[in-house]
């Protein structure tokens, strides 16, 4: 915005009583006569045009506005790439050198991770796991290099792993506007949360030893940390036990955790410092032109089934509805497809999950442990739309990363109908081809918010769901700061 200072003179007013009028006796030299030549009207209009214009330049250059001082015209050449400045919006990332203990010792110690196998194969390759070989002839043979059987559970670190390289990361936390913690909690909490002999104090231990760090530390105290944030790498409900019997580590519910943003997998939907992430799937882009040779594809498949499930039933819990929807695909074989999940057949993706999204315009996406499932993520890369039956399954979950119109890219089926005897494919049916080609378009249009490219590589102009979140983060501590929203 230009402003007016108060040490700039105004010009003189040309109708101001001070001005002293001229007098009308010019010796012997009337105006006629000095004008006598110039009467025809091109000329005069010339000199009147050029008038205008001498009049006009002297008036705004005694305008006190101030001049921009523009860089010469070879700096765009000298310096083509925008400074970090310019990128960050002022706004820059410290990430915390932590001890070992909270992240890389974790990983070191990868076989004790689970208390029935060794979990490093799936912690392999910065997190994202094993090559997926396997789909060769299922995938493009030129992305098949970006495929891998990436575990659901791996987000903190392929986020520690991104944004060590990120612009917007500085080496002096002086000149931070948010903070990283590098703290692997749910690899920390996993082995324990299936052992009977665990005790809540074991649970606990690795989250009570990096507050107790965090909060020693000068930037955590003057913000009580509401510039600090994390990736915890599973539901939210692993971390929020509430009595020493109950499921999980009470890791949120500490004291130091209060005003610190934690991004997971499935968030409480009423906890602002709750963000919903998407889970990982094996799709890792390693640039732009994958991004789009996978849109391409997807998008030309042909789809030969009008819906699908991949999952497995929940012996345990009453009326499973899982069962239901099994139960449903089996009687509609014709228009439905299954991959069935039982055990640990679908761990980490299969290609028969894989061809069989590809192959279906439509996937139901039940509820899984919690409100959340890793294959709507999957569903979603494949291409095909997902029907929801829990509003709480996505919408409430990820508004950073999911069109903003529910029924643009999705549908919903309340499972109290189902229950009372609606038909999925009825109701799938009604969709024209047209309806159909739009919600799978916009489906395909939000890929690369979906999918987490791979470290050393890196998008070029695409964001991707680490920079969708990283960026989010970011705009929420500036606007905490702008708009003095703190308790």
């Amino acid at each position: 915005m230009l402003t007016l200072s108060d040490d700039h003179s105004s010009p003189p007013d040309p109708h101001s009583n001070n001005n002293q009028k001229p007098t009308k006796t010019i010796d012997s030299f009337s105006l006629n006569v000095v004008f006598q030549p110039i009467r025809h009207p091109r000329t005069c209009l010339l000199i009147a045009i050029l008038s205008i214009q001498i009049i006009l330049l002297c008036t705004l250059r005694s305008l006190p506005f101030s001049r921009p001082h523009l860089p010469p015209p070879y700096s765009a050449v000298s310096n083509p790439f925008p400074s970090p400045e310019d990128q960050c919006g002022g706004r820059r990332v410290f990430v915390y050198d932590m001890p070992r203990v909270f992240n890389q010792e974790i990983l070191e110690n990868c076989d004790d991770l689970n208390p029935w196998s060794s979990r490093c194969d799936a912690l392999s390759n910065q997190g994202m796991g094993m090559r997926a070989t396997a789909l060769a002839g299922i995938v493009p043979d030129n992305l098949l290099p970006a495929w891998y059987w990436t575990d659901q559970f791996v987000t903190e670190v392929i986020f520690h792993n991104r944004i060590l390289n990120h612009k917007c990361r500085v080496m002096e936390p002086e000149s931070a506007t948010a903070f990283y913690i590098p703290f692997y909690a749910g690899l920390a909490v996993g082995k324990y949360l299936f052992l009977n002999t665990s005790t809540a104090k074991d649970r606990d231990r690795h989250c009570e030893m990096m507050l107790r760090w965090v909060q020693d530390q000068p930037f955590y105290k003057r913000s009580k940390g509401w510039d600090h944030f994390l990736t915890m790498g599973r539901i939210t409900w692993d971390f929020r036990r509430s009595k020493d019997e109950d499921w999980g580590s009470s890791c949120i519910y500490m004291p130091g955790m209060r005003n610190i943003t934690r991004l997971l997998i499935e968030r409480n939907s009423w906890d602002y410092f709750d963000v919903g992430v998407p889970y990982p799937t094996g799709f890792h882009p390693r640039s732009d032109s994958d991004i789009a040779h996978w849109q391409d594809f997807v998008r030309n498949r042909k789809r030969t089934t009008l819906f699908c499930f991949a999952g497995a039933t929940r012996g345990a819990i009453k009326n499973d509805f899982r069962g239901l929807l099994l139960n449903h695909c089996a009687k509609e074989s014709d228009s439905c497809r299954v991959v069935n999940c039982s055990g640990s057949r679908c761990s980490n993706g299969t290609s028969a999950i894989l061809e069989t999204f590809l192959d279906s315009d439509f996937c139901l996406q039940p509820r899984g442990d919690s409100f959340t499932r890793r294959s709507i993520f999957d569903c979603m890369v494949a291409g095909s739309i997902p029907v929801f039956f829990w509003k709480r399954s996505a919408y409430f979950q990820y508004e950073w990363f999911l069109p903003g119109q529910r029924e643009s890219y999705s549908v919903f089926i309340d499972r109290n109908a189902v229950k009372n005897g609606t038909s999925i494919r009825q109701v799938l049916e009604k969709y024209s081809r047209e309806e159909v080609r739009k919600m799978r378009e916009k489906v395909i249009e939000y890929i690369p918010k979906f999918v987490y490219a791979q470290p050393q590589e890196g998008l070029e102009r695409v964001k991707d769901a680490f920079d969708v979140a990283i960026d989010g983060v970011l705009k929420r501590f500036k606007e905490q700061e702008e708009w003095g929203y703190k308790w």
